[in-house]
């Protein structure tokens, strides 16, 4: 083990660790492999290492439970420096190899929803949640908590304009889709099999005017009984997962 243990934490899952070899490897004091994976996305990820230079210590399964907490570790754990760097929208981008699936939060300031989105967003293999810096919760202790291992396994991307941020994403070719009550096209109806960046406001305020304005699309959750709102986490697991539904 690392004699750099005071200053790390460790992340686990394929998505981040690959997006940190990819970004920041430098950041990587060592990253820990299942012994009995051997298939393509592991001998993948093997190879990446090996030409960066990056230690690799072969792992009981066990071990790997053990180090993180769980077992969706997918068979890849890293220990990493502790200290955060900012991870930029276009490293993201860039490094994907199927359509993208981003998750757009505007205005969450419970940091409570915010831990529950990156839940989600994690059960729903998002690659990315981009948030604005100013009028925003922000990854803070209550939010890591709730998120139960999702800060590590998620990029959070946090941008100064949002509005010029999903200009990116569209330039980059991702359809941005605003979730909005009044919308008559429902998420079962439009296509998300390309490129998708789901943007979603606050329970109750919805999403600010220049940012509705921005969406390629707006598209509404049918609604069955009296409540006009969902809460956002749940909204997102909604879109998010019919998005997966139909790639399949």
């Amino acid at each position: 083990m690392s004699d750099n243990t005071a200053s790390s934490r460790l992340i686990y899952g394929f998505h981040a660790v690959l997006a940190k070899l990819r970004h920041d490897p430098e950041a990587i004091f060592e990253i820990y492999t299942d012994s009995k994976r051997s298939d393509p996305r592991a001998r993948d990820l093997v190879r990446h290492a090996e030409q960066l230079g990056t230690r690799l210590i072969p792992t009981e399964g066990d071990r790997l439970d053990k180090m993180v907490g769980t077992r969706r570790h997918q068979g890849v754990v890293a220990r990493i420096d502790g200290r955060r760097k900012e991870l930029k929208l276009d490293d993201v981008l860039d490094g994907l190899t199927e359509p993208a699936l981003l998750l757009v939060l505007d205005g969450i300031q419970d940091p409570h929803n915010l831990g529950a989105c990156l839940r989600v967003a994690d059960a729903a293999g998002a690659h990315a949640v981009i948030a604005p810096k100013d009028k925003a919760v922000g990854l803070n202790a209550t939010a890591v908590k709730v998120a139960s291992g999702a800060a590590d396994t998620v990029p959070y991307i946090t941008v100064t304009n949002l509005a010029r941020a999903l200009r990116e994403m569209q330039e980059a070719g991702v359809w941005v889709l605003g979730a909005a009550g009044e919308s008559e096209k429902s998420i079962y109806t439009v296509d998300q099999k390309g490129p998708i960046a789901w943007v979603l406001g606050a329970e109750g305020d919805g999403l600010r005017r220049l940012t509705r304005e921005t969406c390629d699309e707006l598209v509404s959750i049918p609604m069955y009984g009296t409540v006009e709102s969902l809460n956002v986490s749940v909204a997102s697991g909604l879109c998010l997962f019919e998005a997966r539904r139909q790639r399949q």
